[in-house]
């Protein structure tokens, strides 16, 4: 008679998990022993308990937002303008490089060598000083459109790259049918670029959360400008900035995250197989 053999519901740990996870721990082990030693030899008086009245406050009529959190607002504001702005200019640049025009080939490539090959912070003093007093332009205006510019220069070449690499079959199936050239980028060309661009732009997009820190030299009010007005009035230099760095890390990693969640959605792109 056979006697039927339950499973084995418990599975071990791998080694290399396990070897991994001890490295990680002795590493944020050595970092927390080089934060406190460097504290204690610098007689630095650790004040965290002052942060939470910078991110919340609790008033009679509840909970309202600290200072922090308001930079928060207007650096979220400001990269998402600037991330709708990248993604036009990105696509638009990208698609009159690739055009037969030689004006619009020509406007790509000198928009695309001058920003490509200047500090972002130099365009940033140039819209703000010398091209918004002219044109009328806002502070908060010509930020967006100083980051606009420069990730949108970096983000074409993205656009770019995954629009040349569909299979040359695709694009002469769409022309026998008789589609113009609005409609095979539309349907045919576009919809298989984006699935394999997503990993690139959101990388780009990590970078423009962490470039919009420099409108804080333009006297926007965001994060970065907040944490230094705080800085100046209280001197918790080590607390305010390792709070703002907190945050930002928070933005980029949701982002990071929301990008996966689409990348799976989408389905992802997988090579063909050889």
């Amino acid at each position: 008679m056979d006697i039927e053999q339950t499973p084995n519901t418990h599975r071990r740990i791998p080694p290399a998990v396990l070897l991994d996870t001890g490295k990680y721990l002795l590493v944020m082990a050595g970092i927390a022993w080089l934060l406190a030693a460097g504290s204690a030899r610098l007689g630095y008086n650790w004040q965290w308990y002052r942060i939470p009245p910078f991110l919340f406050r609790h008033t009679a009529d509840g909970y309202v937002l600290g200072p922090l959190m308001k930079g928060l607002g207007v650096t979220l504001e400001i990269t998402a303008m600037s991330m709708g702005l990248m993604l036009a200019l990105g696509l638009a640049t990208a698609l009159m490089r690739m055009s037969r025009s030689v004006v619009a080939v020509g406007l790509a490539r000198a928009y695309m060598e001058i920003i490509r090959n200047t500090p972002l912070l130099i365009q940033l003093f140039f819209l703000y000083f010398v091209a918004a007093p002219i044109l009328g332009m806002s502070g908060f205006w010509a930020a967006i459109i100083s980051l606009s510019l420069f990730e949108g220069a970096y983000a074409s070449e993205i656009f770019r790259a995954g629009i040349t690499s569909i299979d040359r079959g695709q694009w002469e199936a769409a022309k026998s049918l008789g589609m113009t050239p609005a409609v095979m980028y539309r349907r045919i060309i576009l919809p298989q670029a984006v699935r394999r661009v997503l990993p690139p732009l959101t990388s780009q997009a990590v970078s423009l959360v962490k470039d919009s820190a420099l409108v804080s030299t333009v006297a926007i009010l965001d994060l970065t400008q907040r944490g230094r007005m705080i800085d100046a009035e209280t001197f918790l230099t080590f607390e305010i900035w390792f709070t703002v760095a907190a945050i930002y890390l928070a933005v980029t990693l949701t982002l990071s995250g929301v990008a996966r969640m689409l990348e799976k959605r989408l389905g992802g792109f997988r090579p063909p197989n050889p």
